[in-house]
């Protein structure tokens, strides 16, 4: 376990740096445009790179050779750029620019998320595949963490240094993943896929695994509409300030932080698709009861009890799309999980910005709500028992 507690710094990178981004890039927009539905949709650029380089990206990095490995090579090309223009961004003159530095540290971030993700299954065995992904979840939500706490400090003094703060980061994980992966050395099975070989996106649409994309969109659907838009709802709707509203969110990422792990335990003994659908009927019940908060106790509350509830989707879910998929589709399923919650992030923040011009801001969580229960919906549907083109359905004592 010893490579994923340090390929989890890879996580604590890309965690940091969105929660920076969805944190506080809102505010340099809302300088700029007054319609919170163009802002959302102004905050979903990196989705659609997502939507078309990352299926291809984590699919060809199946098929990479290189004395790096499969994944590293796009990690050593995206992770220096990405800390390039993500440090740019608060120096921005005016919205064209604003908008050009936001778009090249999207194209940066495209270029290694999948294959960093794919990593932990590449040097993970299948039965330990659900904690792990609990330990390198533990490691990103460390970085929200600091983002959303130290983040507010820094971004009180200048807004460039928390920006500055998280490319420097950035560098240095990518230092550490060098020094400490070694594909060839730690993969449990170093084989690149043939450049011809049976692994393509329509081979992986199996009924299992299209009822739970459609459930990954739903929940996605809720948490990156309230991602993009909670520090806008605190401080427009509750009335608190700027700090305020970020630094809430860091007990939503405190909480995900202490329920990583288990989760991934949870999931191990008592099957993904059960800890998962507890963690979407808790968060039904959080974001339901959130739209009738209007102080900040019981809302940090609340977010304390809905980070909990989120690890339990999150942290099981990758792993359950992997496991109904075959071992040499690691990266073209990664590429898979990352279209459907692109997708819904895409779609999320234009519809719930457009709901807040038409409503106000209350909708939020009204919106959120109702995403969560057609997740709930879907994920009942998937058959988790059984098999799936020849490869066992993950159960309690599968774990993936």
């Amino acid at each position: 376990m010893r490579k994923t507690w340090l390929l989890g710094f890879g996580f604590f990178s890309i965690s940091i740096t969105w929660a920076l981004y969805n944190a506080f890039v809102p505010f340099f927009l809302e300088k700029f445009l007054t319609s919170t539905a163009l802002i959302g949709f102004m905050m979903t650029i990196d989705n659609y790179f997502a939507l078309f380089l990352q299926p291809w990206i984590g699919s060809r990095s199946d098929r990479t050779r290189s004395r790096f490995g499969k994944r590293m090579p796009y990690l050593l090309l995206g992770m220096p750029l990405a800390a390039v223009f993500g440090a740019l961004i608060p120096w921005h003159t005016g919205l064209l620019t604003l908008v050009l530095f936001m778009v090249l540290m999207n194209l940066s971030m495209s270029l290694y998320r999948s294959p960093t993700v794919a990593l932990m299954p590449d040097i993970t065995p299948e039965g330990k595949r659900t904690q792990a992904n609990g330990v390198i979840n533990f490691m990103g939500g460390i970085g929200s963490i600091i983002a959303f706490g130290g983040g507010a400090f820094l971004y009180e003094r200048h807004i460039s240094l928390p920006f500055l703060t998280s490319s420097v980061l950035t560098l240095i994980c990518l230092a550490i993943l060098l020094y400490a992966i070694r594909e060839r050395r730690d993969a449990v099975s170093f084989a690149p896929a043939e450049r011809q070989s049976s692994v393509s996106f329509r081979g992986e649409w199996n009924r299992p695994t299209v009822f739970l994309l459609c459930a990954i969109f739903f929940w996605f659907l809720s948490y990156q509409g309230v991602e993009a838009f909670f520090t806008l709802y605190g401080k427009n709707h509750l009335q608190l300030t700027e700090g305020q509203a970020s630094f809430s969110l860091a007990f939503f990422s405190l909480a995900f932080v202490l329920g990583a792990i288990p989760s991934g335990l949870l999931g191990k003994r008592f099957g993904k698709k059960r800890i998962i659908a507890i963690g979407v009927a808790g968060l039904i019940a959080c974001f339901a009861a959130i739209s009738f908060i209007d102080s900040l106790l019981p809302l940090r509350v609340l977010l304390i009890v809905g980070g909990l509830f989120w690890a339990m989707i999150n942290i099981n879910s990758y792993p359950f799309v992997v496991s109904l998929g075959k071992e040499e589709s690691i990266g073209t399923r990664t590429g898979i999980y990352y279209l459907f919650s692109s997708l819904a992030a895409i779609a999320s923040p234009p519809l719930m910005g457009g709901l807040i011009d038409l409503f106000g801001y209350s909708a939020l969580f009204y919106v959120a709500t109702g995403g969560m229960v057609v997740a709930l919906l879907f994920l009942l549907g998937v058959r988790d028992s059984g098999m799936t083109r020849g490869v066992a359905a993950p159960d309690a004592n599968r774990s993936a």
